[in-house]
C-alpha cells in the first residue's frame, strides 16, 4: 500500500511540475504548483516527517502561493506575454538549460544512491530541523526571508507605478 501511495504522489508531483512552466496563463501555473506542493506533502507523510508535511502546507501551500497570487494579480502580465512571443529564440535557449538540469538531477540521484541516509536517524524530526535551521543554516534562512520581502515590495512598487 505504501509503495502504491508513493507512486501516486510521485507521479502526481512530476506531472504537475511539468505543467507549471507549460501553462499559458499564470494562474493555471500557480494551481499546478499547488498540486505539486500537495503531492510533496503526501510524500513527507509517507516518510514519517510530519512536521515537514505541516510546514509544507502552512508555509508553502498557504503563504508562499498566496504571495505568488498577489504578485500575479498586481502585475498586468498580458503585456509581458506579448513581448515574449516576439522572441522565439528564447524558446530554443531553454533546451540546453533543460539538458543541463537533467544532467544535474542524474548526478544528484547517483550521489544520493551512493550515500544513503542511515536508518534510525532523526531526519525530519522537529528538534533536528530546528537545530540545523537556527545554527548551520541561519544565514541562508534569513537571506531567503529578506529576498522574499524585497520581491513583495518590488511587486507593489511596480504595480503602483503602472496604476498612475
Amino acid at each position: 500500500m505504501e509503495r502504491a501511495l508513493f507512486l501516486i504522489f510521485a507521479l502526481t508531483a512530476i506531472v504537475a511540475a511539468f505543467n507549471v512552466p507549460l501553462r499559458r496563463h499564470p494562474l493555471h501555473s500557480v494551481l499546478a504548483l499547488l498540486v505539486v506542493l500537495g503531492a510533496l506533502t503526501g510524500l513527507y507523510v509517507l516518510l514519517g516527517a510530519y512536521f515537514l508535511a505541516v510546514i509544507q502546507v502552512v508555509i508553502y501551500a498557504g503563504a508562499i502561493l498566496v504571495l505568488f497570487l498577489f504578485v500575479i494579480m498586481l502585475l498586468n502580465l498580458r503585456a509581458e506575454e506579448a513581448r515574449l512571443e516576439r522572441r522565439p529564440l528564447l524558446r530554443w535557449l531553454a533546451l540546453p538549460f533543460a539538458a543541463l538540469l537533467g544532467v544535474e538531477i542524474a548526478y544528484l540521484v547517483r550521489l544520493f544512491e551512493e550515500n544513503p541516509v542511515p536508518s534510525g536517524t532523526s531526519v525530519g524530526v522537529t528538534e533536528s530541523i530546528g537545530r540545523e535551521l537556527f545554527t548551520t543554516y541561519l544565514l541562508p534562512f534569513e537571506l531567503t526571508s529578506i529576498l522574499i520581502l524585497i520581491a513583495l515590495v518590488g511587486a507593489v512598487v511596480l504595480a503602483r507605478r503602472e496604476g498612475r
